[in-house]
Parts: structure tokens; C-alpha cells; sequence
């Protein structure tokens, strides 16, 4: 009998000691996915925290917390090194154009020059340099944004604002009525629009816009919205560039759009990104992250 209850306490230490070994050889592998993530920039990663022990659940919840962080400092930072850039830039650019625009509009002006071969070549100076200054002023004026004004925004009737707006596409807004976030209503609409705007001059036919399973305010204080659209899906090779300033695909776009939502979300303390995993027929959208309002 006393040999039996030996058998059985071996075996039964043999199965915690598989059992640990199996445990730990796991979380090397957590560590390791968490390092080839911040390796290669990428501090989207949320490891599940289901199998773990407490102590060890806590802990996996403050890294994936800790990379969101990361990221939106990241993408801050590169937003406002962009702008300088683009502060730059503009000043710069304006100083060349208006020179321009001044001396070929006189030279449009001379009698030596209408009427002769010079007259279209000078017309073509002059439209191109007043184009670019009055685009460059238009920049100037949407970048210099005013401080937002923070307060509770129900979300649904101004998704359904936008929608009424926008009316050519069709709608799924699947947002219960007393979803609530703090932010800046005109800012927030703005962006909306904009999202909006893309997605028509992607063909889109259709609108979807969801709350995702990660967007719990409960458990992180943030809300997180998938607006996506079935329109033409963005190409690969633009999607570095799709948030950096004056980019731009389109024949007659801006490339100032996105750059400008996601400053405006930022200045809300709120990021706009692009979706990873998309829903439905979608073949595009985009994750915009809000402060969701207190419960």
C-alpha cells in the first residue's frame, strides 16, 4: 500500500513538473513574440492573457497596456515631427511662389507679351505658382488648429449626422445610442468626414462602422471604432506613407487629409490608424481610438 502511495505522489510531482516546464517554455515564447514585436517596431501586440497565474495575468495585461502607450507616443511624435517639417516647408514654398506669381501676372500684363508665343508659357507660371500658393495657404490654415473644447459627445447621432450627409452610401451603424466618449464634437465630425470622403473617392458603396471586441472601456478607458468601406482596398506599397503629409494616390488629392484627421484625434488624446483585420465585405477601414466617458 505504501509503495502504491509513492507511485502515486511520483507521478502525480512528475505531472506538475511537465506541467511547469510546458508553463515556462510558454511564456519564453511570450517574451519572444514581445521582443521580435518591438524589434520591428511594432507595439500593437496584445498577447491573450487566458492559462496564466495571477501574478503573471497582471503582468501580461500592464505589457500590452504599456505597448499601446508606446505606440500612441510613437505616433505622436511623428505627427508633430511632421509638422515642424511641414511649418518649414509651407514658410519656405510660400516665399518662392509668391514672387512668382507676382512677376509672370505683370509679365501677362505687357504689350510685348499678349498675343505672342511668351502669352501661354507665362500663363502656365502664373496658374501653377497661384495654385501652389493658394494650396499651401489652405494647408496653413487646417493645420493651425484651435485647442479642442473636451465634453461627453454621444456618438450615434453624430454618426448618424454624417450619415444623413453622406447619403449616396449605405450605412451600418452598429453603435448603441447611449455610447458616450469625450471629445470635441466639430473635430470629431471633421474626421468622420473625412474617413468619409475617402472612402467615395475609393468607389465605396457602403459604410460600416463598428465598435471592436479591444475598444472595451471598461477595461482600459478607451473606446475603439472600425469604420470601414467596401471600396477599392489600399495598395500595399502606400501603406507607410498613408498618415505622412501632402501623400497622395489621387490624381487632384491634397495628401493632407489623413494627416490632418490624425492630428485632430490627437489633439483630442484620442489616434487614428490603420485597421489590420477588416469586417464583412469591407476591403479598407480605419481604428479611431477615443477616450470613452466615464461610466
Amino acid at each position: 500500500m505504501i509503495s502504491l502511495y509513492i507511485i502515486i505522489g511520483i507521478g502525480i510531482v512528475g505531472l506538475m513538473a511537465v506541467s511547469m516546464i510546458h508553463h515556462q517554455r510558454s511564456l519564453k515564447l511570450r517574451a519572444h513574440l514581445m521582443q521580435e514585436a518591438i524589434r520591428n517596431s511594432d507595439f500593437t501586440f496584445r498577447l491573450p492573457t487566458n492559462g496564466l497565474l495571477s501574478g503573471e495575468r497582471a503582468m501580461q495585461q500592464t505589457l500590452n497596456q504599456l505597448g499601446e502607450t508606446i505606440r500612441r507616443q510613437v505616433n505622436q511624435s511623428e505627427v508633430e515631427s511632421w509638422e515642424r517639417l511641414t511649418r518649414v516647408l509651407t514658410h519656405e514654398i510660400m516665399n518662392a511662389a509668391a514672387p512668382i506669381t507676382s512677376i509672370s501676372q505683370s509679365m501677362l500684363g505687357r504689350n510685348d507679351v499678349k498675343g505672342t508665343p511668351l502669352e501661354p508659357g507665362m500663363q502656365a507660371i502664373y496658374d501653377t505658382s497661384r495654385h501652389l500658393s493658394e494650396f499651401v495657404a489652405n494647408y496653413r490654415k487646417m493645420s493651425e488648429l484651435e485647442k479642442p473644447i473636451l465634453a461627453d459627445v454621444l456618438l450615434r447621432p453624430l454618426l448618424d449626422d454624417v450619415s444623413k450627409a453622406y447619403a449616396e452610401l449605405s450605412w451600418e451603424i452598429s453603435i448603441p445610442p447611449e455610447t458616450s466618449v469625450r471629445a470635441d464634437a466639430s473635430m470629431l465630425r471633421q474626421v468622420l468626414m473625412n474617413l468619409t470622403k475617402n472612402a467615395l473617392e475609393a468607389h465605396a458603396k457602403k459604410m460600416v462602422v463598428v465598435l471592436t471586441e479591444d475598444g472595451s472601456p471598461r477595461k482600459s478607458g478607451w473606446l475603439q471604432l472600425y469604420i470601414g468601406n467596401d471600396g477599392l482596398p489600399i495598395a500595399a506599397e502606400n501603406l507607410p506613407s498613408l498618415f505622412v503629409p501632402f501623400f497622395t494616390t489621387k490624381r487632384r488629392g491634397s495628401g493632407i487629409g489623413l494627416s490632418l484627421s490624425r492630428r485632430m484625434m490627437i489633439q483630442q488624446e484620442g489616434m487614428l490608424d490603420l485597421a489590420e483585420k477588416q469586417f464583412g465585405a469591407c476591403r479598407a477601414g480605419f481604428i479611431l481610438s477615443i477616450c470613452a466617458s466615464p461610466l
